[in-house]
């Protein structure tokens, strides 16, 4: 059991280290993290936009 146990540790470890070293040695593309609306330069713009613009119905 003991064994076992020190098995699943070492791979464990072993995972985690090319995770974090490995991988980018290697040229594996990393997962690009989505961008929040907030954070978006373009929806920010395109929101702009559509405030400026005046109502298509003549306003309220």
């Amino acid at each position: 059991m003991l064994y076992l146990l020190a098995a699943v540790g070492a791979l464990t470890i072993a995972v985690l280290l090319w995770r974090v070293i490995g991988a980018e040695r290697v040229g594996v593309p990393t997962r690009q993290s989505p961008i929040a609306p907030d954070d978006d330069p373009d929806f920010l713009r395109r929101l702009g936009e559509q405030h400026k613009k005046p109502d298509e119905d003549g306003g309220k």
